[in-house]
């Protein structure tokens, strides 16, 4: 993407307020709240309000926040170049003959594939069936592509594993802010190249 990452046409997108905390105070930030509803509800909702209200339009979305590791050598940021969605049956809605999207292709990615889904994975055996497809899992990221491919916006994923998609998932809420601090200081990096 040759845009500059943090310019006012650039949205950086998180799920919560404690992924965002530590992005940069120019950057124009929307948290969207948790899961797949919610992400491409308030997305949409602020993409339709930009270009309605004449505000800066939004040229580049990228989604920025937590993801669980499948796979136990995935440590620190990502940049997903697939995103799929893995809780919805997209093969027998084809067969029966409803076209459906479950996998985004992204621009600028390091290789990794992104499941995404409202289920919280917490469980080493749901996990374990993930990591056949994927290699980190979240909730948001799906939902975030598929706006961007409906508007036409170009997106890109920055992902921070916080945990193992297991048992230890559930002390998230002690180790956020050190991910958020460390995609902040990614965003300053990046907004200092760009």
């Amino acid at each position: 993407m040759t845009t500059d990452p943090f310019d006012r046409s650039t949205l950086l997108v998180a799920a919560t307020r404690a992924e965002a905390h530590h992005l940069p105070a120019d950057a124009r930030v929307l948290v969207t709240g948790i899961g797949k509803v919610r992400a491409a509800t308030t997305l949409t909702r602020a993409l339709v309000e930009a270009e309605r209200d004449g505000r800066q339009p939004i040229r580049q979305l990228i989604s920025i926040g937590t993801a669980g590791a499948l796979r136990a050598q995935h440590t620190g940021i990502f940049f997903p170049s697939v995103v799929i969605e893995h809780d919805i049956s997209a093969t027998e809605l084809r067969a029966m003959g409803y076209p459906l999207v479950d996998r985004w292709e992204l621009p600028d990615g390091d290789g990794t594939v992104l499941a995404s889904g409202d289920t919280f994975v917490a469980d080493p055996v749901r996990r374990d069936v993930l990591a056949r497809h994927a290699d980190l899992v979240d909730m948001e990221g799906a939902a975030v592509a598929h706006v961007a491919a409906d508007f036409g916006i170009p997106c890109r994923m920055v992902k921070i594993v916080s945990d193992a998609a297991d048992e230890s998932a559930m002390d998230w809420p002690s180790v956020v802010d050190a991910a958020a601090r460390r995609l902040g200081e990614w965003c300053a990096g990046a907004a200092a190249i760009g």
